[in-house]
């Protein structure tokens, strides 16, 4: 299990954006924290915990606003892009008189999640974007660490071997898998080429 870093900035962030809209959308890539955030604000065994990589949440929310219709509170919604339905579902949710529910949903940062929240949700959601650590989470004395290492939490917190090992898997998976999901049809070779001459050319002094 990855060792939790405190993210108050983060935290900090995620409380006042909740305390503004209705709904929030907190994307970030893979791996940089999201659910370990959300789980701040609402534990994962809570009944408005969706996660939908979950199969039996998934199909809780087959007839999203059937689902979420009855719920209060705070409903976070996990893995937001896995359900494209959901948006125009939680506009309806937002426009009641009473409002009861608030909704905090995570989810990768790709186009078609942003444009779709953004389309459908206008004037009631904020937008969160997350990224990896910072030198403000892990102290100065770290950085030559998170330099090397890279700033996703699992990457960080691993020793030198484990850490280059689960980023080497890491990029293959995203490669081979991700980019495909976010609308992006350039194979993982060609694209692995490309970040490798990149990776070169801003690696150097």
């Amino acid at each position: 299990m990855t060792p939790v870093i405190p993210r108050t900035a983060d935290t900090d962030r995620l409380t006042t954006a909740l305390r503004r809209a209705p709904i929030v959308l907190l994307t970030g890539p893979r791996q940089a924290g999201k659910t370990t955030l959300a789980r701040q604000f609402l534990p994962a065994d809570h009944s408005n915990y969706f996660d939908l990589e979950n199969a039996g949440d998934l199909a809780r929310l087959s007839e999203p606003l059937l689902a979420l219709n009855p719920l209060s509170g705070l409903v976070v919604i996990d893995e937001a892009q896995r359900l494209p339905d959901l948006f125009p579902a939680l506009r309806v949710l937002a426009d009641r008189d009473d409002n009861p529910a608030q909704f905090l949903v995570l989810g990768s940062a790709s186009p078609d999640l942003v444009g779709l929240s953004s389309e459908s949700l206008a004037g009631r959601v904020e937008l969160l974007e997350l990224s990896g650590l910072g030198v403000r989470d892990i102290g100065p004395e770290h950085l030559q660490r998170l330099w090397t290492q890279g700033s996703l939490p699992p990457a960080f917190t691993r020793d030198e071997a484990d850490s280059s090992s689960w980023r080497e898997n890491y990029i293959r998976t995203f490669l081979e898998r991700d980019l495909s999901v976010l609308g992006i049809r350039v194979p993982a070779t060609t694209m692995r080429r490309f970040w490798t001459m990149i990776a070169h050319h801003h690696g150097q002094a």
